[in-house]
């Protein structure tokens, strides 16, 4: 049976029994369950909690130090990072004013995560706009021993952007470094991929405790927020993509979509953009006319730099999350939650549900619990469908736009990755 149908599977049984234990509340059945989902739920949530410093640590010093291939391409290299910076910023943007504008879990009172709350303690809550900057060095720039002992994210990030960019300007000096990174880095992911076996039973955990706890109203308002995302992310890939595409690739919408529908179709079955990559590179080239050249440099490393539907989803996620839990967040709040979006997005692996390991990520930078992703696990693979879609959809936008803007540009040094290799 695949992990998709293991984990529905499991989402349904955690609704029964929890519906079941609500039925026998102040009994020894009641506390005896919810103390074994309690056991059984910690320890999911642990595992991903415990390998979310070396999976972001990893990714992102492999993510940075790929983009050694683009240092001395010009306007190549330009034109790729403006697009995917754009369309990242647009999809941040989309996402946190429509999670403003609907107020998805507002009024909720989820004790479930009280006593994480009761220790909560924010200091970029306080502080007005001036002062923001100033804490955020003081908070982000420390010893990254320090840092990764405590889980500070944010300076595990800083700190690994840095390592990356001293890759990419020390070139072959430190190859070793290089290679030890990207095995530790798939190293890290294979134990992901063990945790991931433990998602059907985390997540029956983490519901079953949901359902008996809670009003079942955060049902609901769980399937508004699944709903306004889905709309959201569908709005961004079949609205502002292609109008962008249309202005500064002069490029028809539907001339696009009938190219690229092969590769959004399986981004959709897999969730994979990793997967969907060889399809994405073979529709751009033969249906959309992108240069090989420009496709094999472009795609590969738009799987790293350019997430607009992961970064759309965990922005709107965070804002949800804060106002099922009754929190107000800040404009520096949410300005940290924008930066930390773009970067876990950049540190997301292109494999199925990797992502709700940097959404702890997201969550911690502005204090919120990462027990709240109990919220979230139900919904997130059938999100994740959407969201790799549009992913997919962008790398392909940005492939044809580079295209366009860089025909009178020398990219026979430009290294690629062949189709038939990826």
């Amino acid at each position: 049976m695949s992990l998709n149908s293991q984990i529905f599977i499991a989402a349904l049984l955690g609704v029964v029994v929890g519906c079941v234990l609500r039925v026998y509340p102040d009994t020894a059945l009641f506390s005896n369950s919810i103390y074994g989902l309690s056991i059984m739920s910690s320890i999911f949530i642990g595992c991903l909690k415990m390998l979310l410093v070396p999976l972001i640590f990893t990714s992102i010093v492999v993510g940075v130090a790929s983009l050694e291939s683009g240092k001395q391409l010009g306007k190549v290299w330009k034109v790729t990072l403006m697009c995917s910076f754009t369309t990242m910023s647009l999809s941040l943007i989309l996402g946190l004013t429509c999670a403003h504008i609907f107020e998805v879990g507002k009024g909720m009172d989820v004790s479930l995560f009280k006593h994480a709350m009761d220790q909560y303690h924010s200091p970029a809550q306080s502080l007005d706009t001036s002062s923001f900057f100033t804490n955020f060095i003081q908070n982000t720039l420390i010893n990254p021993f320090k840092a990764f002992s405590d889980g500070n994210v944010l300076s595990v990030v800083v700190f690994a952007m840095l390592i990356g960019l001293a890759l990419v300007y020390g070139g072959n000096k430190f190859q070793h470094i290089r290679t030890f990174n990207e095995e530790f880095f798939n190293l890290v992911m294979m134990l992901v991929s063990w945790i991931m076996k433990l998602a059907p039973f985390g997540i029956f955990a983490l519901l079953a405790k949901l359902i008996a706890k809670e009003d079942l109203s955060v049902i609901s308002r769980l399937a508004e927020f699944a709903g306004i995302v889905t709309g959201t992310t569908l709005f961004h890939g079949l609205i502002v993509l292609p109008t962008l595409l249309w202005i500064f690739g002069r490029m028809s919408p539907i001339k696009f979509f009938k190219g690229a529908r092969l590769a959004l179709i399986t981004a959709f079955a897999t969730s994979s953009s990793s997967a969907t990559m060889p399809l994405s590179m073979k529709c751009a080239q033969e249906n959309l006319g992108v240069r090989p050249k420009i496709t094999g440099f472009v795609i590969p490393l738009g799987s790293h730099l350019n997430m607009d539907g992961t970064a759309l989803y965990e922005a709107a996620a965070a804002l949800f999350v804060a106002n099922l839990v009754g929190l107000e967040l800040s404009l520096t709040q949410q300005i940290i939650v924008c930066l930390t979006a773009m970067i876990a997005s950049l540190g997301a692996p292109g494999i199925p549900s990797a992502g709700m390991v940097t959404m702890i990520m997201v969550l911690q930078s502005v204090g919120l619990p990462a027990e709240a992703i109990a919220i979230l696990l139900p919904i997130d693979r059938v999100l994740d469908t959407v969201r790799t879609m549009v992913n997919v959809e962008g790398d392909m936008m940005v492939s044809v736009v580079v295209d366009r803007y860089t025909r009178d540009e020398n990219i026979d040094h430009l290294p690629t990755k062949d189709v038939a290799s990826t």
